[in-house]
């Protein structure tokens, strides 16, 4: 029997299915949809996943929802009567998700089976159970769900004590969303913009934010209120108070690039603080030394490598999907282990749980669009290949295997680039990404030759947080080096991806380390590509170069048009680095 684990569908909704043997299947409705994030009842992933499993509604053990609507639509409507806060989520969502659910073949037949469960237990429950820890604190923190803003839990075996909610509008994620609106960065999207431009301004107002956001009696995150206008009104809800203490006359003053970064940086560091100080005191009351980490603050990297080196735990976990939709996972393992008490599943080596497409299946796509491509008869060719035009300079595709499930590209939906292309970054940003030159590529590296390059934890595997470079890595990557030290990695594990390190390895025979730039395979806007056609489009509309579509190679240039020159110049450069 399955269970079918639904996240809250607020916002960046997804299903997930789970069967006694572990996760069978799991996917956004966005990337399924193309769209950024998608609400409401998530059809399309529910569809994939029982496709992928060959099952249907009525072989559902439980169907688990990762919210509990009517205490959930209770508490923001009596926030929003005393408060006057515009919560991102409005009263009359929740009906109209009440409405689709009633509606839904959900409630066909279907009714008996359907659990609600605490949004923030889904979370909790999310990082716990694919943990590798038997004991251990929970800790979530995210904007808002089901009207908490987070939760300190404890979890053992197969069972999770809250301990104590965190209610909104205490919420480091909510202030968090509030200063990427000031800084000019779209709320509840661009978070990800406002954590990399910290690394290029200067913390001077952490102590400001530290003062709004934690009070000196409790290491709760408390919101100071003379920093916000009554009732948390106004699109951005600073207070006068707050402007004079940041050196602006009032909120409709432009604000200047180094302002911009400064704010950054100083809400960056002051969550940072808040954070690490409250764990340090959860450590001191339970004396338990692994911490788990979920919500959508967490998928901070900066701040859980903040957490992993000052929080004093000497483990910490983080899900690979720690925002919203990642609580799919943790509704249906809220059901399997806590409630009906089945045994946990071995910690899952890799998220590869999205859809897969056969080499027949591509093909079909690749002729119906009349693209040119060549046949890869083996994976020496297909590696040689690929090689050929990663040393030539070349931007290449990679869609290999399954769908990552989560935010991140780990190597299935990815592009890659040498990392010692002199134009590398330019070509990924001017003719691919289009986005902000500060924000930082990751690198992928086999995990066997991580140590001699990078200090990084084991969180590496899905880019849960920061590495820092040893001398080594600094003399080769250069330019590639963050404010100190950092780099964002990906250690890539053979038998979780057995192609990706394979390709690396072959790639290091003729570069200076085996070691490949990562970023997500999708155009500007849009998820990360999931179907042939999605990658199809995606290369024809955008500057990469070459793409490696399951076993067809696809071309707008060959590496035999570069100049033999030039390709003996860069190995003449990368001899002497």
């Amino acid at each position: 029997m399955y269970i079918l684990g639904l996240s809250a569908l607020a916002h960046d909704s997804s299903a997930a299915l789970v069967g006694d043997k572990g996760v069978i299947a799991a996917i956004e409705e966005g990337k399924l949809s193309r769209t950024r994030s998608a609400s409401g009842i998530p059809h399309a992933a529910i569809r994939f996943c029982f496709e992928r499993a060959g099952t249907r509604w009525n072989e559902m053990e439980k169907i688990a929802v990762a919210a509990r609507f009517v205490p959930a639509w209770w508490r923001r409507s009596r926030q929003r009567f005393t408060e006057s806060v515009p919560t991102p989520v409005s009263s009359g969502d929740y009906l109209r998700i009440l409405r689709q659910l009633a509606g839904s073949q959900l409630a066909e037949g279907q009714s008996e089976r359907v659990i609600e469960l605490d949004h923030q237990l889904c979370h909790a429950a999310g990082a716990f159970y694919p943990s590798p820890f038997e004991r251990a604190v929970i800790v979530t923190m995210d904007e808002m769900g089901d009207g908490h803003a987070g939760l300190v839990a404890l979890g053992e075996g197969v069972n999770i004590q809250p301990l104590q909610a965190s209610s909104f509008p205490n919420s480091l994620g909510w202030v968090y969303s509030q200063v990427t609106e000031l800084i000019g960065f779209r709320p509840h999207q661009d978070e990800h913009k406002t954590q990399w431009l910290s690394l290029t301004g200067r913390a001077e107002f952490a102590g400001l934010f530290v003062e709004m956001l934690r009070s000196d009696r409790n290491p709760m995150p408390r919101l100071n209120k003379k920093f916000f206008n009554s009732g948390l009104e106004g699109r951005v809800a600073f207070s006068e108070e707050f402007y004079r203490r940041i050196g602006i006359s009032e909120a409709s003053e432009p604000l200047s690039a180094e302002l911009r970064a400064n704010l950054a940086a100083s809400v960056q560091q002051a969550c940072a603080t808040v954070v690490t100080e409250l764990l340090r005191s959860l450590l001191k009351k339970h004396k338990v030394s692994n911490v788990c980490l979920a919500g959508g603050l967490f998928l901070n990297p900066l701040l859980v490598e903040s957490v992993e080196r000052e929080s004093g735990f000497e483990k910490v976990f983080v899900q690979l999907a720690a925002g919203n939709e990642g609580t799919a996972l943790g509704a249906a393992w809220l059901v399997q282990h806590q409630m009906m008490g089945r045994a946990r599943q071995p910690e899952a080596s890799a998220p590869y749980w999205g859809p897969i497409f056969s080499n027949e299946e591509i093909k079909q796509v690749l002729d119906n669009c009349k693209a040119t491509y060549h046949w890869m008869d083996s994976e020496p060719r297909k590696l040689d290949e690929a090689v050929k035009h990663l040393l030539a300079g070349r931007i290449l595709a990679w869609y290999q295997g399954a769908a990552e499930f989560g935010p991140r590209a780990l190597g299935h939906r990815s592009l890659f680039a040498s990392p010692w292309d002199p134009y590398m970054k330019e070509n990924l940003n001017d003719y691919v990404k289009h986005r902000e030159s500060y924000r930082p590529f990751a690198l992928s590296v086999p995990e066997e030759d991580c140590g001699r390059y990078f200090e990084c934890s084991d969180l590496g595997r899905f880019m849960g947080t920061m590495a820092r470079a040893r001398p080594e890595a600094h003399e080769l990557l250069g330019g590639l080096i963050l404010p100190g030290g950092r780099v964002r990695l990906h250690i890539v594990e053979r038998s979780a991806n057995p192609l990706l390190w394979r390709l690396l390895k072959h790639f290091g025979t003729r570069a200076p380390a085996p070691m490949l730039v990562n970023t997500s395979f999708n155009l500007f806007g849009e998820p990360l590509v999931i179907s042939p056609r999605d990658a199809i489009r995606s290369f024809y509309c955008s500057g990469t170069d070459a793409m490696m579509l399951g076993d067809f190679l696809l071309t707008k240039s060959t590496a035999e048009e570069m100049p033999e020159s030039g390709m003996a110049d860069q190995a003449e450069r990368w001899s002497r680095a």
